[in-house]
């Protein structure tokens, strides 16, 4: 059983967002229904609604950065109740039993967890779809409790650009005496500033020009080092004991390694596919340094990160739009013209 329910998405790859209608399956005895208040934009919707990757499936309604309010819940759900903030991320399920999940690492399910939109929708058939619409059911498990004190609007951008940098912090348990690095200052760096800075991290923001410096020291970054200027990069070398590479794209990490301090690690957060140029293994093997990757986190992560950022009061540096403005949103995301994130105000859907 399902309901119709008003959303934005696309066709097509080379077809604009434009309103359409989904269905949304009825409240299990497991489910939360959320009144969609707030919906961020990531990368990965743009990438999802062009067919970047390769394998999109369309209608692709796009968004898993949710932030809502609670409207239905099933009979069996003790998690929150109607009237609560609730907010969903990049997973909407997962397998819950291979090793992986037992750990609260639903993020590295071995049987694949179930994206919020372009996932395998196990209930209604088809795929998922995401937070472009008014409404959503998800299974009480991944869905996230909200602080009230914080921003809502500003809260959304954390269910993913939030997680994906607080993962990698905690994993390699950045702490008052750690020395942190940022390569790049978008979504996902000015998220890793601020997360790293909270936990009383020395943090350093790589540039590769200085018309960031003034951003970062604001957002909390103890320095800018200018990773095209060699002296200032043999000003660090060997100094950190983690580098969060944020940059979407390919580019060279050997400048990076050379920075890192004894088993310090440099972990990319932001860039799928081989590197160019080739990794050099020669500083890693003389100070047992690491390359290694993350994506999001678990749920018991996400829920832990939304509790530290409402004891600390962090949330996002956003910019509000409306729904009909996501095509106009995604042309300038390309030109990296937002600071640090665009969300939509989802009562504009009701316009």
């Amino acid at each position: 059983m399902s309901t119709n329910t008003k959303a934005f998405g696309t066709t097509a790859p080379d077809a604009s967002l434009e309103q359409m209608t989904i269905a949304r399956r009825d409240v299990l005895a497991k489910d939360i229904e959320i009144e969609i208040l707030y919906c961020g934009v990531c990368h990965s919707d743009l990438h999802t609604a062009r067919n970047d990757w390769g394998g999109s499936q369309y209608p692709a309604v796009p968004g898993h950065e949710i932030v809502g309010r609670v409207t239905k819940v099933g009979s069996d759900v003790t998690k929150l109740k109607v009237g609560d903030l609730a907010g969903v991320g990049c997973m909407v399920d997962s397998c819950h039993t291979c090793e992986s999940c037992k750990q609260d690492l639903e993020q590295y399910c071995l049987n694949g967890f179930t994206g919020t939109y372009n996932g395998k929708d196990k209930n209604l058939g088809g795929h998922t779809f995401g937070g472009y619409s008014e409404k959503v059911v998800v299974d009480e498990h991944f869905v996230l409790k909200i602080p009230a004190n914080l921003n809502l609007a500003a809260v959304a951008p954390l269910l993913c650009a939030g997680i994906t940098t607080w993962s990698p912090l905690r994993h390699w348990n950045v702490g008052k005496d750690s020395k942190v690095a940022v390569v790049g200052l978008g979504g996902l760096g000015h998220m890793a500033i601020k997360l790293a800075k909270g936990l009383g991290a020395h943090v350093t923001l790589f540039s590769r020009t200085p018309d960031k410096e003034k951003d970062a020291l604001e957002l909390g970054a103890d320095a800018v080092i200018i990773s095209t200027d060699d002296t200032q990069m043999k000003s660090v070398s060997g100094k950190f004991d983690l580098i969060i590479d944020t940059v979407p794209y390919v580019h060279d990490v050997n400048p990076y390694v050379a920075t890192l301090n004894i088993n310090g690690t440099l972990v990319l957060v932001g860039y799928l596919g081989g590197l160019e140029p080739i990794l050099n293994t020669v500083p890693m093997i003389m100070g047992r340094k690491t390359v290694a990757g993350s994506v999001i986190g678990g749920i018991a992560e996400t829920q832990e990160m939304l509790d530290f950022c409402g004891e600390h009061n962090i949330v996002s540096e956003i910019e509000i739009i409306k729904m009909q403005e996501i095509n106009e949103a995604y042309e300038r995301m390309l030109k990296s013209d937002v600071r640090y994130r665009f969300v939509i105000d989802m009562n504009s859907l009701k316009e």
